[in-house]
């Protein structure tokens, strides 16, 4: 207590010198600069500080650091002034982790989430939804981002006067990250999430896109890629209630959406299934319900703020009067992990149907030029005139490729990288040791495509896969992953090449669609002729080859290199998948010394 104590004083004394402090209010910077302005990543840790040491029910830590070594400040709210993760798993306390400026350019849920928590626990209201409750509220994920401040950094938005840089000082999008977790801040989260184990996740960012009139649109996971009991909670319990809460509060709700046509809403709407390089969808993959905040960006800032706040409070409403979340995360982590789950394929990759619903949307009323300028489409949008347009709503999906998942995978020691991500997500793992021969399923590549530019700093890949069955030495360090434990769908989102944000689509794998040894035109011109003299059933192949691609006839070297590949010469990894899938009835065995 005595050293709360001093803290608050020494905190106090910094915020009157600043001038940062009205009274007894503890008026946020927000509030005191006519609610359009931000704090700094200074400002912000300050007053959360101060909060942190005026109430035994908060608390102030550091999770981890930036890449320009700034501390990632985290508050933790507890009435009964509990702030560890065995304190909440001994209690069966709820768990809510709230994250703000993952994109310091929408730093809406910092501004709304310091009011929450002054309002907590100085003026106490609200105290009574948050019974045995933990909240985990992180007001700066990226704080190398937030302080490339400044007024120019989102030409779309409307206020607040200056705010921080999309990307962190490494110039990545840390919500493309979640799976890949390329990032220290990223690592850093992903550590406190493993170590709390959140029971609902919050995200709060600001739009992009066409003009409406809805402040606050949102984003969960309801389109066939998450636990079925998960969404019909969703679907029947939070999504009825929020709708009406925030109605009466003035902010009508719509999901966040895509139009058919760029910018044009009467082309009709999107929505469809997200995958877990999102914060959302990464959520939802460990079974948890994971909701994306999305307040319009050309709306004023207050307005945008306060409907984040209401969305919260209400959210922390419907937690408390319900008894059923818990349990239902609990069946799920048990269903993920047990063999029920891999008996059917699992579906990983989703499109948007042609089917659609037609649902009134708040817009406003737009007309479409030709530009004398660009001589494209110029969007007129007229916010002071409303209108609802009764338009089709394309929000069915239908998976396009379902995979059946092994029971274990395996991944070469060499592939350390890989296996260092998996612990980042608390994956259980276990070390081979000793070399060890074992019949896998796994992977060939076709059709390799390498992006022409870059992708959050990584050169992604586009392929085909074809399943191969052989039997592999695996050397002593390389990780068996077992699916029986409640992350087999991120396992499976990581490891299943085909998966939309798959370690393999990032460029984890890229060495190996490389061609390492080559030949001598000269030594395989005379090769080739023998190997038709001993098989002339060649040439049919070589015809088919020049059917499917009719550029190589052409090619010299394109048709001596299929020759080649014909050859025990040909290297046999090339393609190949390294990371094995074992079924149960696959032999292990040592192989060697």
């Amino acid at each position: 207590m005595l050293s709360k104590f001093i803290l608050f004083i020494v905190v106090l004394l910094f915020y009157n010198a600043s001038s940062h402090l009205t009274g007894n209010n503890f008026l946020t910077y927000y509030e005191i600069h006519d609610q359009n302005r931000t704090p700094s990543y200074d400002n912000t840790v300050a007053f959360s500080k101060q909060l942190a040491a005026a109430s035994n029910m908060l608390h102030y830590e550091v999770f981890g650091k930036s890449h320009q070594g700034r501390d990632i400040p985290l508050l933790i709210f507890n009435k009964n002034g509990q702030f560890t993760p065995g304190e909440a798993k001994e209690n069966n306390s709820m768990v809510i982790l709230i994250q703000a400026a993952i994109h310091p350019g929408e730093p809406v849920g910092k501004d709304a989430g310091l009011m929450l928590l002054r309002d907590l626990v100085i003026h106490e209201k609200h105290l009574e939804y948050l019974e045995n409750t933990t909240v985990l509220f992180i007001p700066i994920l990226n704080p190398d981002g937030h302080e490339r401040f400044g007024p120019y950094n989102r030409i779309n938005q409307n206020g607040p006067e200056e705010m921080g840089w999309r990307t962190n000082a490494r110039n990545l999008n840390l919500n493309r990250d979640y799976l890949k977790a390329d990032s220290k801040e990223m690592r850093a989260l992903l550590r406190l999430w493993h170590n709390w184990d959140p029971d609902f996740f919050i995200d709060t960012h600001s739009t992009n896109g066409g003009d409406y009139q809805y402040t606050m649109t949102y984003a969960m996971d309801v389109f066939g890629n998450a636990n079925t009991s998960l969404v019909e909670w969703i679907n029947d319990f939070y999504l009825p209630e929020i709708y009406a809460s925030m109605e009466q509060d003035g902010f009508p709700l719509f999901p966040y959406v895509t139009y058919r046509s760029w910018h044009d809403p009467r082309s009709g709407l999107i929505s469809g299934a997200w995958h877990p390089m999102y914060s959302n969808s990464y959520a939802s993959e460990l079974n948890r319900p994971g909701l994306l905040l999305e307040t319009h960006m050309l709306k004023p800032y207050n307005e945008r703020v306060e409907s984040t706040y209401l969305m919260i409070l209400h959210t922390f409403k419907l937690l408390q009067k319900d008894h059923d979340l818990k349990k239902l995360i609990k069946k799920a982590d048990q269903y993920t992990a047990s063999p029920q789950f891999r008996e059917q394929e699992f579906d990983l990759r989703f499109e948007v149907t042609s089917d659609s619903v037609m649902v009134d949307f708040l817009g406003v009323e737009y007309k479409i030029k030709e530009s004398s300028l660009s001589g494209g489409n110029w969007f007129i949008y007229n916010p002071e005139e409303p209108r609802t347009y009764q338009i089709p709503w394309f929000n069915q999906t239908k998976p396009v490729y379902s995979v059946k998942l092994p029971d274990a995978y395996i991944i070469p020691v060499e592939y350390n990288d890989v296996i260092e991500r998996l612990d980042y997500h608390n994956i259980r793992m276990k070390k081979l040791e000793k070399d060890t021969l074992m019949k896998v399923s796994s992977w060939r590549f076709e059709e390799v495509q390498l992006a022409s530019r870059s992708n959050e700093g990584r050169q992604t890949a586009s392929f085909k896969t074809v399943p191969i069955t052989e039997e592999r030495v695996y050397h002593k360090g390389s990780v068996l992953i077992s699916m029986d434990q409640p992350g087999a769908r991120i396992i499976a989102h990581a490891l299943e090449p085909m998966a939309p944000g798959s370690f393999a689509y990032w460029g984890f794998f890229n060495a190996v669609f490389e061609r390492v040894e080559y030949f001598e035109s000269y030594v395989m011109e005379e090769m080739a002729r023998e190997m038709i003299a001993n098989d002339p059933s060649l040439m049919q192949g070589l015809q088919s080859a020049l059917t499917q691609n009719p550029e190589m006839a052409s090619r010299p070297y394109a048709i001596l290199s299929w020759f080649y590949e014909q050859t025990p010469y040909y290297d046999q990894r090339h393609n190949i998948y390294p990371i094995g899938r074992i079924f149960n009835e696959a032999p292990i065995k040592p192989s060697g010394n």
